[in-house]
């Protein structure tokens, strides 16, 4: 028995071959001729010898995969990769981190000891003495005229007295705010460009895909020039925002979530591809008991326009209304919370949302008992205070706003994104709001806020 039951690779010789070779043999019996025998003999060792051959072949591609099988049975045997691998394949990820990490730096937000201790701003003018409140970090992104312009986070370089950049090197250098804005939490610094040479290339985000490769670069923990690395989640990702950290959700923020490790400390700085290209501005990440790797990044192609109006104008140009607010549906919460409590006092105000500043700090003033509102309006924002184009138009502590041209108002989210999507500074806004009661409308012009506004 050969290797394969086959005639076609067998050597043994049929019954019919043989008889066939009788017949030849008597017909020229009398002609010289070489022995059958012998030559029988040679062709059998020939045909031994090419199996042979054959079967070692077949077999070292068989164990090796270096044997293309086509579209046989044993095709789906076939390894994914036949090539030897010649370089490691994790020095993808050393090229692009050494590209961008001599262009990332730490950031570091002095303020003034006094403040920090608890005396007001104003008692504290005088004092000299700084120290580190906070730190961060930040890429620099271009070099213009002797000076490197770095995008950081708002929240980074919030209530600094001063702002210093340590680069990659250790070098340490003062910093100047060139604009910051609280919405998108995104700032621009400016440092003296001498001895800078690396410079990040901004890439466009669009161009991520669920489950690529991403690094986080930065000082998490004080622990300048660090790499940690993940995957893209998901590439467009909807959060809430409390722009005033009171836990009153008046924002949203597409973002990146990526899974690689973003500290505290890493806020600010890049998001690179395995290209070295900057994709985001790491923001933010889920701290919450039992959550592990969920981290969110500002993306670029979304960064990118509030940059350049920071270094256009030190701010971002919105249409501004004027009004600071408080939603119907957390003063009805909280009403129904005091009904409940014993003792017949009032439960503390958990924070109010104001268009522009976040939390609203004025007077305290929260809105009166009775807001007079139809049963079936339950969702709208309640003005606290109106200044600017609103106090012009005739806005009033205890108005109820319901809608903005016809967009239908249930929050000072829905405001915030009406305003500031659709529409532009100049733009005419009709106003519908109630007040005691009655439902009425008015209509004002929008415009840039004003200083001191």
């Amino acid at each position: 028995m050969s290797l394969f039951d086959d005639d076609f690779y067998s050597t043994r010789v049929s019954r019919r071959a043989r008889s066939s070779s009788d017949t030849e043999d008597r017909r020229f019996l009398t002609r010289p001729r070489r022995s059958s025998r012998s030559w029988s003999q040679v062709r059998i060792a020939a045909a031994s010898s090419l199996i042979s051959a054959a079967a070692v072949v077949l077999l070292f591609g068989l164990f090796t995969g270096g044997f293309d099988r086509g579209s046989g049975p044993l095709a789906d045997a076939r390894p994914a990769v036949a090539t030897v691998q010649t370089t490691d394949p994790l020095e993808k990820t050393v090229e692009a981190a050494g590209k961008v990490r001599p262009a990332v730096v730490s950031i570091i937000n002095e303020q003034s000891l006094a403040v920090l201790q608890g005396e007001a701003p104003e008692e504290a003018a005088g004092e000299e003495e700084l120290t580190q409140a906070a730190l961060g970090s930040g890429v620099i992104f271009e070099k213009v005229k002797g000076k490197v312009h770095i995008i950081t986070n708002a929240h980074v370089v919030a209530d600094a007295a001063a702002l210093k950049a340590v680069l990659s090197t250790g070098e340490v250098r003062e910093a100047t705010l060139i604009g910051a804005d609280t919405i998108t939490d995104l700032a621009v610094l400016e440092i003296d460009a001498a001895g800078i040479d690396t410079v990040a290339e901004i890439g466009d985000s669009q161009e991520l895909r669920a489950g690529q490769v991403v690094m986080a670069i930065g000082n998490p923990l004080g622990l300048s020039d660090s790499l940690t690395m993940g995957i893209v989640s998901k590439t467009e990702r909807v959060i809430p925002v409390s722009l005033a950290q009171d836990g009153v959700y008046d924002w949203e923020q597409e973002v990146i979530q990526v899974d690689a490790s973003i500290n505290q400390g890493n806020s600010g700085g890049p998001l690179i591809d395995l290209n070295g290209r900057v994709m985001g501005i790491n923001s933010m990440k889920v701290s919450d008991f039992g959550v592990e790797g969920v981290g969110f990044a500002i993306p670029t192609n979304e960064a990118m326009p509030i940059v350049q109006s920071l270094l256009d104008y030190g701010k971002v140009k919105r249409p501004y209304l004027g009004v600071y607010t408080m939603d119907v549906e957390q003063y009805l919460a909280q009403q129904e919370a005091a009904n409940l409590e014993s003792g017949g006092h009032e439960p503390e105000d958990e924070g109010t949302a104001g268009e522009d500043e976040g939390a609203y700090e004025a007077d305290g003033s929260a809105p009166e008992a009775d807001l007079q509102l139809p049963q079936e309006v339950d969702k709208g924002v309640i003005v606290l205070e109106a200044v600017g184009p609103a106090a012009d138009a005739g806005l009033e502590f205890n108005d109820v706003i319901v809608k903005l041209d016809k967009q239908t108002i249930g929050s000072t989210l829905d405001l915030r994104k009406y305003l500031y999507e659709s529409k532009a500074i100049g733009d005419s806004l009709d106003v519908t709001y109630y007040r005691d009661g009655e439902r009425k409308t008015l209509t004002l012009e929008l415009r840039e806020k004003a200083e001191g506004e």
